[in-house]
């Protein structure tokens, strides 16, 4: 399973954020290019249809593949409780093949998306991954160097980190004291919460870019 937040922030504070960013992890960026196709299974493969992702992780010299199925949140008065969503999750490294193999099993391609940006992968408590992406969509089936933002202007910002029934109360933990150090910039909260940008975001994105960074957890 993995603890989950996201949020938006306006492309024009990102470098402000990848600053803070810099300053918090102490860890350098890693570039971030996946082709993502979201694939649904047909009715005849169950009562209830399933959903798969498949990544492809275009920044590698040679393009790597992941298939990603999210399963349910967590429920009951607990989950309410925290702003962290948790839910299970199932990854496992692919083959370039799998796109077929997926298509022979009955699932076909519901939508795909384009995501460029930088991540940071540290250890805080848990291991937390920060990734900072514009989301773009293809106008033309897997033409990746075609593909346009779906919304211009705005990225999003999501923090993952993975856990077990054991342990989760402690990463949500960790995640949120975290997430408190961006709280000037943006909020996070479960997915599918919007919140929109938050109104201090140009004046703590400002004092940032003049200070340089510097900021040390």
């Amino acid at each position: 399973m993995e603890c989950v937040v996201q949020g938006i922030i306006e492309t024009q504070h990102v470098e402000a954020l990848e600053i803070l960013l810099q300053g918090l992890c102490g860890v350098h960026r890693e570039r971030l290019r996946i082709h993502e196709l979201c694939l649904k299974s047909c009715p005849n493969l169950g009562l209830v249809s399933s959903e798969v992702r498949l990544l492809c992780d275009l920044e590698q010299s040679e393009p790597t593949w992941t298939v990603r199925q999210v399963g349910g949140a967590m429920r009951g008065a607990g989950a309410e409780q925290i702003s962290v969503l948790v839910r299970n999750t199932v990854e496992s490294k692919i083959s370039k093949d799998a796109l077929r193999l997926f298509y022979a099993l009955g699932y076909r391609l519901d939508h795909e998306l384009l995501r460029v940006g930088f991540a940071f992968h540290f250890q805080r408590g848990a291991q937390i991954t920060v990734t900072v992406s514009s989301i773009n969509k293809m106008l033309k089936l897997h033409s990746t160097d075609e593909a346009v933002p779906v919304t211009p202007g705005i990225q999003l910002v999501e923090v993952t980190a993975p856990a077990s029934s054991e342990n989760y109360s402690e990463v949500v933990a960790a995640v949120s004291s975290f997430c408190e150090y961006l709280a000037p910039l943006l909020h996070l909260s479960k997915p599918g919460i919007s919140t929109g940008v938050v109104p201090t975001a140009a004046a703590a994105a400002a004092s940032l870019m003049s200070d340089g960074g510097g900021a040390t957890l």
